[in-house]
């Protein structure tokens, strides 16, 4: 692996702006090590370590986020801030003397659509503002090296950049074939060896990379009290944790599919890519089957496996729409289905289980909340419908919108009616007036459509 793999850039994709990464409030220096990133795609940074004293933790303190839950030490933020200067002039000079200690990990598991826990791992407060300290100084270096196929934990980008891209590349694109992948127990199988040694290609500094190692092998505290010693991993909920996977991902994925795979393709290929989950298009099916093969042989080889369930390849083709080819990704599922005026376009609607388990949350609330005054009723309901508008809210999806608006005037009609009481609080008529009054947020199209810029 060396250090050319770094600096691919598509020529394909929507072009990045040069603030990407760095906001107007960030650190000098962290600007300077962004521009030579930039500059020098093969320079190695050193001496990174010295910038973890006292005003830079003072200044992620900022951006830290202070309602999160409290690490193994119980320490909120909230008690932490009584003697700021104080705690923080310690912390840098326990990292300055090299006696700063990484502490456990709290491990949480929080329960999935699927029914089955996601795991989520904690650190100490001290250990995130570190952490989140380290977390800007590779995004910095690293920022200018990811592609443009990279979407998920990037500033600047989001989940529903990726959808639209990813619309408008399969609608305007000759793109016959679709394989979704994704990876199972992503972080918790990332090799550390081979994690250091890709933060190698770009970091000369064996304490920062030292200081990092320290949070991968840090014990976990599970809710049973034992404490396990990974091999493999990084906590999914650590601050560093999502620029570690991107880079990660980077070498084993991005850079692979932009130099090897694309060099092997009879026709034009296409990644898009939001953290662990991704989608490939390809013109010709033998190029689609030949990844699909490939996949998982690439994968085995840094520690990773392909969930079975999720990953499979099938023919997408505005030649071929119909609901019974449709895919799923971030939420959404894509298929090809013809306009009023007989003209193929990508569409896109709400996940089905998506769908249910954003109805199964919002009922589950409005049970929970049935005793409230009508006002702060309908203020927590709107405030989860609006979420729910500003994410799914994209052109074509008017019909899922309005599925869940409907289910949800009929989940509050009936569990408004049972409050207590034999005598039932509305019929259909008084409850129509209250909505009225009371202004609940009917579906809407939050999508901007933004012009695409190509290199």
């Amino acid at each position: 692996m060396g250090k050319d793999l770094t600096g691919v850039r598509s020529s394909h994709r929507q072009l990045v702006p040069d603030g990407v990464g760095l906001d107007q409030h960030e650190p000098t220096f962290l600007r300077a090590i962004a521009i030579k990133a930039k500059t020098d795609k093969r320079h190695r940074f050193q001496d990174l370590y010295r910038h973890l004293d006292a005003d830079f933790l003072r200044h992620c303190w900022c951006d830290l986020n202070k309602a999160a839950a409290s690490g193994v030490d119980g320490v909120m933020a909230s008690e932490y801030a009584k003697d700021l200067d104080t705690r923080l002039e310690a912390l840098a000079e326990r990292l300055k003397t090299k006696r700063y200690r990484a502490k456990q990990v709290r491990r949480v598991y929080i329960p999935k659509e699927s029914g089955k826990e996601r795991p989520l791992g904690i650190p100490a407060l001290e250990d995130k503002l570190v952490q989140l300290a380290c977390a800007k100084l590779l995004v910095a270096i690293h920022e200018r090296d990811f592609l443009d196929s990279s979407y998920g934990y990037r500033p600047g980008r989001g989940a529903k950049d990726a959808v639209r891209d990813l619309t408008y590349d399969l609608q305007h694109g000759v793109y016959g074939y679709v394989v979704e992948a994704d990876v199972k127990g992503f972080f918790d199988h990332m090799d550390h060896d081979w994690l250091l040694r890709m933060l190698k290609e770009r970091v000369d500094d064996r304490a920062f990379r030292g200081l990092i190692r320290k949070w991968l092998k840090a014990g976990v505290l599970e809710r049973d009290g034992t404490v396990i010693h990974p091999q493999t991993g990084t906590p999914q909920g650590g601050t560093i944790s999502p620029v570690l996977a991107n880079v990660y991902l980077h070498y084993v994925l991005d850079l692979w599919f932009e130099r090897v795979v694309k060099a092997y393709c009879r026709g034009e290929a296409l990644l898009c890519r939001y953290a662990d989950d991704w989608v490939c298009a390809f013109r010709y099916r033998d190029d689609a089957e030949r990844f699909y093969r490939t996949l998982p042989k690439r994968l085995a080889k840094f520690g990773l496996e392909v969930a079975a369930e999720k990953t499979r390849c099938l023919r997408f083709s505005r030649f071929h729409p119909g609901m019974e080819r449709r895919f799923a990704f971030l939420g959404f599922e894509f298929y090809w289905l013809e306009d009023r005026k007989g003209v193929p376009r990508v569409k896109r609607r709400t996940a089905r289980k998506r769908l249910q388990a954003a109805c199964r949350r919002i009922m589950t609330w409005i049970k929970e909340n049935r005793h409230l005054a009508e006002r702060e009723f309908l203020h927590g309901l709107n405030r989860r419908l609006r979420g729910h508008y500003n994410y799914y809210g994209v052109h074509g999806n008017w019909q899922s919108l309005n599925r869940l608006y409907k289910w949800v005037i009929a989940g509050a009609f009936k569990w408004l009616n049972r409050r207590g009481g034999k005598q039932r609080s509305y019929n259909w008529k008084t409850f129509d007036q209250l909505l009225r009054r009371g202004g609940l947020t009917k579906p809407r199209i939050t999508e901007i459509c933004r012009p695409r810029v190509y290199a």
